[in-house]
């Protein structure tokens, strides 16, 4: 069960630091903060994709 819990864990935090990389890489200034960053991503909708497609790499 643990083993189970730190591998969909993982592929969050992957899911998670793509997104947040794409967000960087779309963001047409400089003055894009790690905040505004992550209040763009967490979203309900995200956090439901990332946890399917975690249960689905499990």
């Amino acid at each position: 069960m643990l083993r189970a819990l730190v591998e969909i864990g993982f592929i969050i935090f992957l899911f998670y630091s793509n997104l947040l990389m794409g967000e960087f890489n779309r963001s047409t200034g400089h003055d894009k903060t790690l905040a505004a960053g992550l209040y763009d991503i967490l979203t309900p909708t995200s956090l439901g994709i990332g946890l399917i497609a975690a249960l689905i790499g499990y």
